[in-house]
Order: structure tokens, then C-alpha cells, then sequence
């Protein structure tokens, strides 16, 4: 789990499982809010459920990265979380790759 800087554009993170998350979600909207320079790619992969909560602090921090014309990508998303996803009408709202290395790789082809 963590945060780490990938590059000095890109920030990945490997989001816990709840009840955790959240405060991983605002640990990474703060450090976005304070360089506010880079791409942001979030690693599903430990996570089986998103709350309302979370859900509620990826749009905050997509919001804060598309103000500043940068992307969040996530990655390793698991089917159940992709049909909330869907169910919910975020999937047409959040960028989806298939695991880190694509995400990483289609940020850094952009940067």
C-alpha cells in the first residue's frame, strides 16, 4: 500500500481496502492539491468494495486533477467494483486501464 511518486509527473497509488481507503483518498488529494502538476494512477488491486464515501473522494480528486488539465487513471479494477462502476454511470466518467504498466504507460506517452 502506499504512495509513491512514479515519476515527477505521475503520483501511483495502491489503494487499501476499506475502511482505509478513505484516508488514502485524502492523503492523495492533499499531495495533488499541494504539487498540482501531475497525473494520478490508482492501483485496484487490493480492493474488493468502494463505499459511497470513496466514491465521493475519486470525484473530488478527478475534479481537482481535470481542473488542473491532468488525468486520473485507475488500474486492476475488479469486476464488482466495474459494475458499481457501471450501475452508477461512473465508468463513462472515470479512466479504466487494465493493470499499472498500461496506465503508466499511456500517461507517460502523453507527458
Amino acid at each position: 500500500m502506499g504512495i509513491q511518486n512514479w515519476s515527477e509527473e505521475i503520483i501511483l497509488v495502491d489503494l487499501p481496502q476499506e475502511p482505509d481507503m478513505g484516508e488514502e483518498l485524502k492523503n492523495v488529494t492533499e499531495i495533488t492539491r499541494d504539487r498540482g502538476d501531475c497525473d494520478v494512477v490508482v492501483d485496484f488491486s487490493n480492493v474488493d468494495i468502494v463505499t459511497s464515501s470513496s466514491l465521493s473522494k475519486l470525484l473530488k480528486l478527478r475534479k481537482l486533477l481535470a481542473d488542473c488539465g491532468h488525468r486520473l487513471v485507475f488500474c486492476n479494477v475488479a469486476a464488482a467494483t466495474r459494475g458499481i462502476f457501471t450501475v452508477t454511470g461512473l465508468d463513462g466518467i472515470f479512466e479504466i486501464a487494465e493493470d499499472k504498466f498500461v496506465a503508466l504507460a499511456g500517461l507517460q506517452l502523453v507527458n
